[in-house]
Parts: C-alpha cells; structure tokens; sequence
C-alpha cells in the first residue's frame, strides 16, 4: 500500500524548512534525507499525521477509523494569520513543533485536520496506544478491575418507593461492580480484561493523556524547562485542549460503536421533566470523573436534607401567620387608644420629626410571623439538623469513596503539578526515606511566603472591612436625606408612610448597594486569591484548591455576611438616647433599627442579597454561555452549511474554566451559611433554598451537558476543604442563631415581661398577661432636655412634654433618670442565660448525635476489607504460585541433570 496516500505525513524542521532535500516513501517504510549540516537537527524534526474530514460527524477515530481520539488540541495556522509579527509567530511554531514531537517521544499519536469552517484552524487529534495507557495507569497507580463484585447485597426496606424516583434502568443500566487494585503490567492477566479497547474507558483514557499533555516539555530558557498545555494555552499557542464528547445531546450517534452516553445523560438528567428524580450518580462519574461525580452526589445529598428542614420551616411560619391575629403586643401598636397615643423621639438630629408609633402598626403584624414561639423551636432544630446532614454525609461520602475507588487516592494516585515540579531547584534531605529530594523552596523560603500569603489575606479582608464601613457611613447619612424629604405628620393620613419610611428607604438603597459592592468585589477578590495560591506553590492539585478554597471562602464569607452581622448585632444596639446619643467616627449619630425592629431589616437584607445572588449567578452560569453558544451556532450556520465533525461542534461551545466547579460549590456553601447562619430571622430559607436547588441541580447538568466542553476526569476523593468550612458553619450557626433570638428579636424581652415584670411588685396585673408590654418597653424623654446640636426642626404641637424611645431606662425626675431601669438588667441577664442554655443543649445534642452516627458505616468497612484480601489473594499469591512452579522447573532441571551425572557410560 502507498504509504504517502495513507498516512499523508507531514515533515517540518524548526528553521530553514526549505532545506530538506527529499522525502521518499519506499514500501512502507518512511527517508527522510537533508543536508549533513543540519544532522544534528534531527531531533527536531517531527512526524504526525495531515488528514482531511471524512464527513462522518460523529466519529470518534482516526481517520483509519482503529485508533480512538483520546484529546483534541486546537491551533491557530501562522500562514493564514494576517500580522506584521511575524517573528513571533515563527517562535510560537517552534514550540509547537517541539512539544509535539516530545508528545510523539511519549509514544502518543498525532492526526491533524484543518477546520471545515475557518480555515485557520488546525485540530491535533492525540491518540494513546495500549502500551502508553499501561505504563501511565501504573505510573499514575490508577485502580482498575480485578474480578466482579462478589458480595451480596440487602435490598433496602425502602427500596421499593426509591424505584419511583430512579432513572429507568432500561435505559441507563447500572454499573456492574468490580474489585479494583492498583494497575501493575507485570500482573497484566490477573486483571479483568475482556477487550482491551474498552478496558480503560474514555474518561481514564482522557485523564491518562491530559497527565502527559500536563508534563511534556516544550522549550528551554536559562537552563529551566518549560512544560505544559497550560502555559501554552496561557501564551496562545493553543487556543483549546479538551477531550470529546461521544455524540450530540439532541439525538444519539450514528456511530453504533458510540453508547452516546452524553445524550442519555441530557435525557435522564439534565432535562428538566426529571426535576423530581433521583439522580443516576454511577453514570455521571462514568462520564465526566469522580471529581464532577461527587459534587453532584453532595448537592443531591445536600438537597434531600432541605426538604425536612423545608418542611419545619414551613410550619413555622404557617404557626406565626395563624397566631398574628393573637400577638398582644402588635394589637397595642395599632390600637389607637394605645399606639396612637404613643409620640416617639426623632431618630436623628435636627432634620428628622416626631412620629406617631401607630405608623409601625404594618411592620409589628409582620414581625408577628417572624418573632415568635415557633422561631425559637425551629433555631434548635436547625441547630440539630445541621449536625444530621454532616454526619450522614460523611457516611454516604465513605460509601462513594468505596464505589468509586478513591479510598486511599491521595496517598497513591495523585500526581504533582507541573508548576510544583518546575520550580523544584532546592535539594533537601528527606526524613522518612533518607534520600536526597528536589524542593521549591527552602524552609525559611517556605516560611517566608506562607507569612506574606497570610498577611496578603489579611489585608484583602480588611478592605472587605472598609467596603463595609463604606455602607455604613452611607447608611447613616442618607438617613439624613431620606428623614428630610420623607414627609412624616403625625397627623398625616397618606398610605405611602406606612410602608417608606426612612428607615425602610434606607435599608433598601443599602442593601441593593451592599449587593452590588459584593458582586465587583467578588470578580477582584476571585484574582487576588488566585495570584495568592499561586504565590503560595501547593504541591498537589488538591492543595492548591484547598488553599484557594480557604482564602476565597474567607473573603466571601466577610463579603457576603458582614452586613447581615453588621444588623443583626450592632445595628441600634449602641445608640444612647436622645438626650446623649451616640455618634460614629464622631460625626454620624448612630443608626437606630426600624419602627418595626431590626429582625425584619435582617430579613430584608437577607432577601435581597440571597435573590440577587441567585438571579446573577444564573445569568453569568446559565445565559452568558447560552446566548455565546447561539451567536456562535448562528454565525457558522452563516458561513456555512457543511457538514461539521465531533471535534469542531464540541471546540465552540464554552471552556469550563481552570476552578472548574469551584464556584457552583462556593455558591451552594455561602447558600448553606445563609440558610443555617440567620435561619432564626427567616424560616422560609430552607424552603426557598430547596426550591433553588432543584432547579440548580439541573441547570448544572444541563449546562455541563449542553454549554461546556467535556471536563477533563479527574479523581477527587471528597468535597475537599469545603467539608471543614460547612462544620465551622455549623458550629458557628448555633452562636448565631442564639443570639439573634436573645439580641435581635425581642422574645426574651417579652417573655421576661410575661412571667416577671406583668404581675407584682413590678407590675399591676393579677396574672400573667402581655398587655401593657408596650408601654413597659418604651422610656420617656422630656423635650426640653434635647440639646441644641439635637434639637429638631420641626415645631412641638399641643401639650405633651415628652416623647418615647425604644429603651429601658429611668423616665425625667428620676433620681436615676435617663439610666438603665431594674428591667434592663434583668432582660441582660435573660439573654445571656438563654445563650448559654441553648448553646449547650445544642451542643450536647450534636455531640451525642456524632458520636452515635459513624463515619463509615459497617457495611462499608465489610467492604473494603473484603476488597483487600481478594487483592492481596489475586495479586500476592498468584506470584507465589508462578514463583513456585517456576522453582519447581528448575529443581526437576537439578535432579535431572544430577541424574545424568551418575548414570553409568554406555560401553
């Protein structure tokens, strides 16, 4: 066969291309001849093969249509390039040409083909041979089939309503279930071969061939080797690298070698008609990797969990909408023989006026729902709850870490980075083994970046900080404005003041501002931590996501909450009175919570940043890539109509991103802070989490399927640095949650009211009664005391001396006046005795519930230890029986030749 016409290969020398003198293709065997002079150049010669599109859209292959395309590289062609720099281009393709004939020397395979719509482009398919993917998985200690699971297993007492929810397994059939082992050439025929072509699946071979993209070399500069697809993407060498989807997602492939398993999983889950299915877990891993695999298993998992919370949640709040009509307190706010009796202090200096505290009537019925008996009990459940969900989920963890053979990956499967290994220049001695190792840094350099690391964080927090003072200085001057131009007459009858006040003005502009300040400082900080983590130098890639992780969540965490810290615990908490109050910064008098109480400030807040997050995270998750994919489908329907292969169709749809799914569980753990963290202010969260999460489940899965290119497989053996971030959560939302009830709310207030202060000797009740509560609560200030800086504006009107403000304290002529009355103390004391209380009652109970809940459940541990004795059985004594058939060779060897030694000569 003609060589030439079958292969077509492409030679090409780094400079001076023109020099080479012939190629002849002899029966099959490929000269190349050139000049003597440029012999030693040899080396950079490289050899792949220039194949044109055969039209088969969905092939997977090579064009001999044998060899599986493992990987895709995709390059811009210097010659079409329309650009003075042309020096630099030459320099680009040098590197190129030097990093695929190191991929060559790796024993990989090249086939290139130009695009079918731009010209320009060249597609680098990248093929890995048996040997490559055998030496690699052992190099890479990848587990791989042993022998078929052998243990029995219980069919759940539940197993039967389960099967309501589950994929059809018709249509996607369950994973057969294996023992695995580390990956040995030299046991080659103890493993579970039965082809070798689908021995390794395509998400192992993928992974296999992005670890040597991942190290092969491709220039040299002052004796420090450049390597990596990486850099090279970075630098614009390649403008992609990405393994293949194995058909479309609308229709399966025409290819009957293909199981289009892409369209399956768009079918079963990405749809959204399987909204309330169970997710098919075994065949997500399969496809994209454990790493995708297990992010998904935790957030179904995380989602299970909310329904229960959901549905406490809910009838917590049915339970205050059924007993506001009952709520004493809110019926003496708008009572208008009560209420509207009642003239409050101005809550600024000057500009604002007295108000009529029949105006918060709306906000009291509000704060009915929301502050009451049932917010109490669903805070403790909360509490316990959040402990359930962490503890099964280290149990389910443990399961799929089995399943899916990632129990001990970190110890034997995970590889260094590349940019680790490029700056190991240090030699040092290692402690366990004795023997010499390359470092990157020294232990005083290592201390020295992990202080700079630290104190860059720290700084970046402080900004964070400041952002947040910057909000709070606004608050308290546009309070100003607001109370100014926001008519509030006593007397007035407009509808408008019951609901925008300035108050409520206030809390809103600030939230809407406070959101908009965490978005821009969300895309600086995602830059800042990543140069940090960088700078930092993990060995691993699991280091590195776990450092990045951690400073990311850091700066979120005081992004996203320190305005909701900022109402729930300062906010009108240190105000003074109005005849000394407080001011902040000595300047802005210190803000006061609305008419209505802060609670219902923290839910406003809480509101708007958690819809806005979730609103503008599905438009940067979800739109952004859709709308970019449909301009870009519109644009080559536009320039053509030809037929277009896997490999191009998958090349414009969008790059995950190098954090990959970093940010989906970001999203989901700031979620879960704000649905455990201020849950006492909002019973509702769970519920409107749940809802969100089920439609976040599928719209990950429809974009992942639809919108992105196929992630790289990588393995992952939990959900990393996340797991310890939702415990410090948990044991945090505890605090929290106390002492919003204690400080926020006005339960303990209330309910000292109730059984102390309602009856003698300080009250004039007979029995146990809420009425009068109001009255109890609101001290009096004589006007006259006002001092000029604070004395309003606006005109006194009839014969009332004094107004009311929100505060225990000792009225006018008091020896005592204007200081905290025996009520507030004993308020304090209530507070801090139900903080205490309630923190170790819940904590008692999480403890009991960690310590009766296992990490790994029994079944789990039969299994593993069942898996390695079968793998020491198969591996160990296999050797021991080829060791002793091989001795027993050699001892008949022995006897025989000690045999023919003395057998007498024939004569």
């Amino acid at each position: 066969m003609d060589l030439a016409k079958y292969l077509g290969v492409w030679c090409t020398l780094h400079d001076n291309s023109d020099n080479i003198t012939a190629i002849y293709y002899l029966k099959g065997l490929l000269h190349v001849i050139v000049p003597s002079e440029y012999s030693e150049k040899l080396q950079n010669y490289y050899f792949r093969i220039q194949a044109d599109f055969d039209n088969k859209p969905d092939s997977l292959f090579f064009n001999d249509g044998q060899r599986r395309i493992d990987f895709i590289l995709v390059y811009e062609d210097e010659s079409k390039k329309i650009t003075h720099k042309r020096s630099d281009h030459k320099k680009q393709k040098r590197k190129r040409q030097v990093y695929e004939s190191n991929l060559i020397n790796n024993g990989l395979q090249l086939e290139a083909t130009r695009s079918v719509l731009d010209e320009k482009l060249i597609f680098v398919k990248v093929h890995a041979p048996w040997e490559v993917l055998c030496t690699y998985a052992e190099v890479m200690h990848i587990k791989l089939p042993l022998q078929p699971n052998d243990l029995k297993t219980r069919d759940s007492a539940f197993n039967w309503f389960s099967k309501l929810f589950r994929v059809n397994e018709n249509i996607i059939k369950p994973e057969q279930e294996f023992f695995t082992a580390p990956f040995q050439k030299e046991h080659l025929s103890n493993f579970y071969i039965q082809d070798k072509l689908t021995f390794f699946n395509p998400a192992t071979r993928s992974r296999i061939v992005h670890f040597i993209l991942s190290r092969v070399e491709y220039a040299t500069k002052n004796n420090v080797k450049k390597f990596g697809i990486n850099k090279l993407l970075d630098t614009g060498i390649y403008k992609a690298a990405f393994p293949l989807h194995d058909s479309s997602f609308r229709h399966m492939s025409t290819d009957p070698n293909c199981p289009s398993e892409r369209y399956l999983l768009y079918r079963e889950w990405a749809h959204p008609k399987n909204i309330f299915k169970l997710q098919p877990l075994d065949f997500i891993r399969k496809y994209y990797g454990e790493k995708i695999g297990i992010y998904f298993a935790w957030l179904g998992f995380y989602t299970n969990m909310l329904i229960v919370a959901a549905v406490v949640g809910a009838g917590c709040f049915l339970y205050g909408c059924l007993t506001k009509n009952n709520c004493t307190w809110s019926q003496e706010v708008c009572d208008p023989n009560i209420g509207g009796n009642i003239i409050m202090c101005p809550q600024c200096d000057k500009v604002c006026t007295y108000w009529n505290l029949t105006i918060t009537c709306e906000s009291s019925k509000k704060l009915c729902i929301f502050d009451s008996f049932g917010t109490l009990v669903f805070a403790v459940f909360m509490g316990i709850w959040v402990t359930l969900f962490l503890e099964f989920w280290k149990r389910r963890q443990a399961e799929l870490e089995y399943e899916w053979d990632t129990v001990e990956y970190l110890e034997q499967e995970e590889q260094v980075r590349p940019e680790y290994e490029a700056q190991c220049t240090h030699v040092v001695m290692n402690e366990i083994t004795q023997q010499e190792e390359h470092v990157p840094y020294t232990a005083c350099g290592k201390c020295i970046r992990m202080t700079f690391c630290t104190s860059a964080v720290f700084f970046w927090i402080l900004l964070i900080i400041a952002s947040v003072i910057g909000i709070i200085v606004y608050r308290l001057s546009v309070f100003l404005v607001f109370s100014s131009t926001l008519s509030q007459h006593i007397n007035g009858t407009e509808a408008i003041r019951k609901y925008l006040t300035p108050q409520t003005a206030t809390s809103v502009t600030a939230s809407f501002i406070s959101f908009i300040v965490i978005m821009v400082l969300n895309i600086v900080y995602e830059k800042v931590a990543i140069l940090i983590t960088d700078f930092e130098l993990p060995r691993t890639q699991t280091d590195y996501e776990n450092s990045l992780t951690t400073k990311m969540f850091l700066f979120q965490f005081v992004n996203y909450y320190s305005s909701c810290f900022y109402i729930a615990f300062f906010k009108g908490k240190f105000v003074g009175h109005p005849g000394n109050p407080v001011y902040w910064l000595g300047k802005y008098r210190n803000e006061e919570c609305d008419p209505g109480g802060c609670l219902l400030e923290l839910t406003t807040q809480l509101a708007i940043i958690v819809g806005g997050k979730a609103i503008w995270n599905n438009i940067q998750e979800v739109l952004l890539p859709w709308v970019k994919n449909l301009i870009g489908r519109y644009c080559a329907a536009a320039r053509s109509e030809k037929v277009v292969p896997r490999w191009e169709q998958d090349y414009h749809l969008q790059p995950i991103g190098k954090l990959g799914l970093f940010y989906e569980y970001l999203e989901m753990v700031i979620q879960f802070g704000f649905v455990t963290l201020f849950v006492a202010s909002f019973p509702l969260a769970p519920l409107l989490a749940l809802i969100n999460n089920m439609l976040e489940i599928r719209l990950d899965a429809w974009k992942l399927t639809t919108q992105f290119r196929r992630m790289v497989p990588q393995k992952a053996q939990d959900i990393g640095a996340w797991q310890p971030i939702m415990q410090g959560i948990a044991i945090l939302a505890v605090v929290t949650n106390a002492m919003i009830i204690a400080f926020t709310s006005d339960m303990i207030p209330r309910l000292v009211y109730y059984w102390a202060f309602s009856v003698p000797p300080y009250g004039s009740h007979s029995s146990h009664t809420m009425k009068g509560y109001i009255n109890s609560t609101l001290s009096v200030f004589n006007i006259s005391d006002f001092k000029n800086e604070s004395k309003p504006f606006s005109p006194w009107f009839g014969n009332l001396t004094t107004c009311r403000y929100r505060d225990l304290r000792y009225p006018p002529g008091h020896q005592h006046q204007y200081e905290h009355n025996i009520y507030y103390w004993h308020v304090i004391a209530a507070k801090l005795a139900f903080i205490i209380v309630m923190e170790h009652v819940i904590y008692f109970v999480k403890f009991i519930i960690s310590y009766v809940i296992p990490d790994v459940s029994q079944k789990t541990k039969s299994k593993v230890k069942r898996e390695k004795y079968l793998t020491q059985k198969l591996l160990h004594e296999n050797d021991l029986k080829v060791v002793k058939k091989t001795m027993g060779k050699i001892a008949d060897k022995i006897i025989k030749g000690i045999d023919s030694t003395f057998q007498p000569k024939a004569e």
